[in-house]
């Protein structure tokens, strides 16, 4: 099973706090030709800790049992917390006056830019954990090349994330190694679970112009890059909880990055957006 880079991660949380507290400037916030690109980058970040927070949210106080309600509702929050600081980001290098909540009350669906993993419903507490676990796999590897971004905001933000994504992946792992070699039927249900994520779960992995302009800049890793990690911890995970990974493409459900989505990000938008929209700039 993965665990934090205990070497490493100090060495990177120190220089991302040591630069915040400095206050050191970063040329990437600044800089007009790669503004676009970083824009939508981080609000692809960003999107995909929104709605998978929002999602696993929809748990509290419905989950089986009462330590997992606990646990879900806290990880919902981390997400939630990490949205803040990569939309905040997000509004200063557009600079035209948003805000994080702006950006994530009051854009529409297209202009969302997470991954169609997260925005899928939560299902039984099998789709739940292996959802949760295929994206922990993969934002913990991301995270991990983010700590060392040479945008010294985004490796502040990436080393705090870390720390906590690191627990989720702990958490989700452990959860589908304990349900996928449990009983009959709780296998039945991870697999099924399993075989029904798949397809969704590359999506992370393709990238475009946008991922491109960020990797050459040296604020984010080539996404290639980051497969064979991702790969090696699904494969660990899968083999104890003897659960098979699916002999097809992972990649068959992909555009939520470019703002094409399913119908379900829909019904989330219009629950998590009713209040702003219906009464705007109302606080509590």
């Amino acid at each position: 099973m993965p665990s934090l880079p205990d070497a490493e991660m100090p060495d990177a949380l120190a220089l991302a706090e040591r630069a915040a507290a400095e206050q050191v400037h970063d040329p990437h916030v600044a800089d007009v030709d790669l503004k676009p690109a970083f824009f939508d980058w981080l609000c692809r970040i960003g999107d995909n800790a929104l709605i998978l927070g929002h999602r696993v949210s929809e748990w509290c106080g419905h989950a089986p049992v009462l330590e997992e309600d606990i646990a879900l509702a806290n990880v919902a929050l981390d997400l939630i917390g990490q949205t803040q600081m990569w939309l905040s980001l997000a509004a200063e290098v557009e600079d035209k006056g948003r805000t994080a909540d702006d950006l994530a009350y009051l854009r529409d669906a297209m202009k969302f830019r997470n991954i169609k993993l997260v925005e899928l419903p939560n299902g039984d507490m099998g789709v739940t954990v292996m959802r949760q676990f295929l994206f922990d796999a993969y934002h913990f590897e991301l995270l991990t090349a983010l700590a060392r971004s040479e945008s010294p905001r985004v490796a502040e933000i990436a080393a705090k994330a870390l720390k906590e994504v690191a627990y989720h992946l702990e958490r989700s792992s452990d959860l589908v190694i304990r349900l996928g070699d449990g009983t009959a039927e709780s296998h039945a249900r991870m697999q099924a679970a399993l075989d029904a994520l798949w397809p969704y779960a590359g999506e992370v992995f393709v990238a475009d112009a946008v991922d491109e302009a960020v990797a050459r800049a040296g604020i984010a890793p080539a996404l290639p890059d980051l497969l064979p990690k991702w790969e090696r911890t699904v494969a660990e995970v899968l083999d104890e909880a003897t659960l098979t990974r699916p002999d097809r493409r992972f990649d068959v459900h992909v555009g939520g990055k470019q703002g094409r989505h399913t119908e379900h990000l829909g019904y989330i938008l219009a629950e998590m957006q009713f209040l702003q929209r219906a009464y705007p700039g109302a606080e509590w």
